[in-house]
């Protein structure tokens, strides 16, 4: 063999080796699942429900009417109507069934699940590893995370290790078992794709967010971590089929764990309550009250005799941090300050009126239920400037009772222009414009005259009673 073809084979050879190792390496650094899954199998539970329902009503036109067909047609419609079973005082019911997942927190038997799993049952089954079935009892539930706490007759029952969700960082692996459409222990993995995500109607949850498949029946489930630790309960996923799209959603142990602390010692849970209504900075806002970037939770309703309004907090004011803790997304504030209790005292740092300064407000309990106001529209009718295009009319007094409001005016009237490309609507109630306080009609037609062009402009709007800044621009 020549010189030259013999470099050349070498070459290959080295080249080839060195793919093996590389290979190999890789083989090397992917985690290794089997440990884990057989230490933690164990204290993951299925549950199933059932529920009694009465008799189900079908709507007019969905069945013939009997009495009046021909004794074999009607005797063969009845055939073929499904038969609810009968109650021993003779009723029909049918029963609805539910089935997820859950784990043993304690060897006594309290279990983890989510509330959506057991909600509303009237029987509680929890299945063991070994495929034992034992009752369980409903301790207590938070239907705000969406946790629900059991009890099972037990002793020296298999636990999970609890870990702390604060800790795990995004691209960490982690896995989940679960019962998805009822195959019991099935393992996924992946990664932590995001923290802190915020849902619709989820606003005390700052849940994690993983690529790991999730599916019907994995609700209530557990997310481990790569030491073998709970670190969130597997509650949810966004999709558009119905089926795993690869965003999954866990709530975060920490939170669980808090929770079912409280079940297990009140029956419910308390949560800090602030009083107000905010929402996101966006990057037209933070333009209009003199942000150097789009952050922060704007304040757009005070509650009256509320913590905040005790406190002194302003509508309009922008909320940057509280207890030293940024708030980057107006998300952010209700988890912070749900966490506290009934008496916790909180630090606010805010900007008002383009100044940054600090308020110590002193934490308040969530109440039960919220409260809603809503608006008439009575009052003198005043033409604004056309560059609006809205005719409004000043608040009675019942209405600024109501709305818990000094001033401001409501909308009669909306014409082409700026207010119809905004949305806003006959009713709407108008407090600020031009980060001002609207007092009257009269008011307004005067700020609204004196409006920049080119430039973002706030206005803050209350429909049925909510309030939210929008802003808007006026062209030349």
């Amino acid at each position: 063999m020549s010189i030259p073809r013999l470099k050349t084979y070498l070459s290959l050879v080295a080249a080839v080796l060195m793919l093996g190792q590389v290979v190999s390496a890789q083989a090397e650094a992917l985690p290794d699942f089997t440990t884990l899954v057989e230490q933690a199998s164990p204290a993951v539970v299925n549950i199933s429900t059932k529920q009694k329902l009465p008799e189900r009503k079908y709507a007019a036109g969905q069945m013939p009417d009997l009495e009046g067909l021909p004794p074999g047609l009607r005797e063969f419609f009845e055939r073929s109507m499904p038969q609810a079973p009968r109650s021993p005082r003779g009723d029909r019911q049918r029963e609805a069934q539910s089935l997820g997942s859950g784990f043993i927190i304690s060897s006594d038997g309290y279990i983890l699940t989510n509330n959506h799993v057991v909600a509303d049952a009237d029987e509680i089954v929890v299945r063991l590893s070994d495929r034992s079935e034992l009752q369980a009892k409903l301790v207590g539930t938070d239907p705000r995370t969406d946790v629900a706490l059991l009890k099972v007759e037990g002793k020296d029952l298999p636990t999970v290790k609890l870990g702390d969700s604060e800790k795990l960082k995004v691209g960490e692996w982690v896995l989940a078992i679960g019962s998805p459409f009822g195959f019991d222990h099935s393992v996924t993995k992946g990664i932590v794709s995001a923290k802190g995500r915020t849902l619709p109607n989820d606003t005390y949850v700052p849940f994690i967010q993983t690529d790991v498949a999730i599916n019907p029946g994995n609700s209530g489930g557990p997310l481990f971590n790569m030491n073998g630790e709970v670190v969130g309960i597997n509650s949810q996923i966004f999709t558009r089929s119905g089926g795993f799209m690869g965003l999954s959603f866990a709530i975060p142990i920490d939170v669980a764990i808090d929770v079912s602390n409280q079940l297990k010692k009140d029956g419910k849970v308390s949560r800090g309550w602030l009083g107000v209504v905010i929402q996101e900075v966006n990057k037209d806002l933070a333009e209009s009250f003199g942000l150097d970037k789009p952050a922060g939770a704007l304040v757009a309703q005070v509650l009256e005799d509320g913590p905040a309004a005790k406190g002194g907090l302003q509508v309009g004011d922008v909320i940057l941090s509280m207890n030293g803790q940024p708030i980057v997304m107006s998300a952010d504030l209700p988890h912070l300050v749900g966490g506290l209790k009934d008496g916790a005292k909180a630090k606010l740092e805010i900007i008002r009126n383009g100044k940054r300064q600090n308020l110590d407000v002193t934490i308040g309990a969530l109440p039960e239920d919220d409260q809603e106001v809503s608006t008439g529209a009575n009052g003198s009718i005043e033409r604004s400037s056309n560059r609006l295009g809205v005719s409004v009319a000043d608040l009675s007094a019942e209405q600024k009772k109501t709305l818990e409001l000094k001033g401001g005016v409501v909308i009669k009237e909306v014409q082409d222009g700026p207010a119809a490309l905004i949305g806003l609507r006959p009713g709407d109630v108008i407090s600020h414009l031009n980060n001002q306080a609207i007092s009257s009609a009269k008011e307004f037609t005067e700020i609204a005259k004196e409006l920049p062009k080119n430039r973002s402009v706030s206005m803050r709007v209350l429909r049925q009673g909510r309030a939210s800044f929008i802003t808007f621009k006026l062209a030349e």
